[in-house]
């Protein structure tokens, strides 16, 4: 039997038990958890330096070592974020629905968990702190699959995580992580239909591409962010300026940073060069139709590739249209659902574009780098989903929940 099968097939029995466990039980777990990452920080760091000598080895560029790289400050900040969830108002026991019928039948519809969470995720071994604790929190079992460029990390936060919870009510084996990294586990993980509720991917384009191609596991896709913002006529020059600048270089390797810019030509004749030049002054590469390298000469010649590109960096692609319609139309086509915005002072064009553009959060004159569950107001998030069944943008407690009917009778029955 593969690792994968035998720790399904314990996720899926785990998850029964949890369905009884208390807000309070699940409290105290997490806090446990906190506490032990700190105690086990010495051992989790010896591991991590294991990974940090293996991807240099392996020549990982500087931004990849710095998401794997743990010390105490991070290890800290964990914890810390565990106390947060801890905080955090318990979805599960909810009533979101009840109806009183005319024969006596009362039917409610209740919060509970999904039941086997399974989570595919590349490098940041924090992930498996953060998938875990929401998991629990939850009431649900879950799967952990990260990255061979993480293994070490992971395998000694979920060893200190079982330590922790070997001392409370919750079931130890409610967090299972696939110690194997290889292709074969990952395929196996995919079509883990028999103990598997769900599968939530979490890293770049191509990780959630295959996911979605392969598994025939219901799948939440999460994450790839090609972001944009489209600056109208009448947008305010300054304002549309500290939007667009906070939006690519707040922090630009993030999916809600925006990839792409489309500008109306009146406004791009007026005030489009200044833009370009801050842009520029500020390292970013532009990708661009024609009327924008006649200004930039500095400008790259945009593809068809660039316009569906997510850079997670320093580039932008940058294009000038004639209307709100040609915006909209070039978003739905391009766009990967996750997050745009409009600058305008018109309200009929701004509802115009909050109203037709196909994505998990559209804005009107704000940064798109506020999709976020913290921003949202979760408190935490497990990702951020681009599609529209079962969750749509930032993921908090309640997207790792289901419902039940629960029907209570005094002897109906059905004529």
């Amino acid at each position: 039997m593969s690792e994968v099968i035998q720790k399904g097939k314990v996720a899926k029995k785990t998850s029964y038990l949890m369905t009884g466990v208390t807000t309070k039980e699940k409290n105290e777990a997490l806090a446990l958890i906190a506490e032990q990452l700190i105690m086990d920080q010495e051992m989790i760091l010896i591991e991590n330096e294991k990974d940090l000598a293996t991807g240099k080895e392996k020549g990982l560029s500087e931004s990849v070592l710095d998401r794997i790289m743990l010390n105490q400050e991070r290890i800290e900040g964990i914890a810390a974020a565990i106390h947060q969830v801890i905080d955090l108002h318990d979805p599960i026991g909810e009533i979101l629905e009840t109806i009183n019928k005319e024969n006596g039948l009362n039917i409610e519809k209740k919060r509970v968990p999904i039941g086997v969470i399974g989570i595919i995720y590349e490098a940041r071994p924090n992930v498996t702190v953060d998938a875990a604790t929401l998991t629990l929190k939850t009431g649900n079992a879950v799967i952990l699959r990260g990255s061979s460029s993480a293994k070490h990390s992971n395998i000694a936060l979920v060893r200190s995580i079982h330590r922790a919870l070997e001392n409370s009510a919750l079931p130890k084996n409610a967090v299972q992580l696939i110690e194997d990294t290889s292709r074969k586990t990952a395929g196996e993980l995919f079509r883990l239909n028999d103990y598997l509720d769900v599968l939530i991917p979490r890293g770049g384009k191509n990780l959630i591409d295959t996911v979605v191609r392969e598994a025939t596991v219901p799948v939440i896709e999460t994450g790839a962010g090609n972001c944009h913002i489209f600056i109208d006529r009448t947008a305010e020059k300054e304002m549309a300026e500290q939007i667009v600048l906070n939006a690519k270089l707040q922090r630009p390797s993030v999916c809600n940073a925006i990839e792409s810019l489309l500008i109306d030509a009146n406004w791009f004749n007026q005030h489009g060069s200044d833009l370009m030049k801050k842009l520029g002054d500020n390292g970013v590469q532009i990708y661009a139709d024609e009327l924008v390298r006649k200004v930039i000469p500095t400008a790259i010649e945009a593809t068809e590739e660039d316009w569906s590109s997510e850079y997670l960096g320093l580039s932008i692609s940058i294009k000038v249209v004639d209307s709100v319609e040609e915006a909209i139309g070039h978003i739905n086509q391009y766009g990967t659902r996750h997050s745009e915005s409009i600058i305008t002072e018109n309200t009929a064009h701004a509802e115009m574009f909050l109203q037709h553009v196909d994505a998990a959060a559209v804005y009107h004159n704000a940064s798109t780098r506020f999709t976020d569950g913290f921003e949202f107001g979760y408190g935490a998030e497990i990702g951020i989903s681009t599609q529209k069944l079962h969750a749509r943008g930032p993921m908090g407690l309640a997207a790792l929940t289901s419902s039940k009917f629960q029907i209570k009778g005094s002897g109906q029955i059905r004529n």
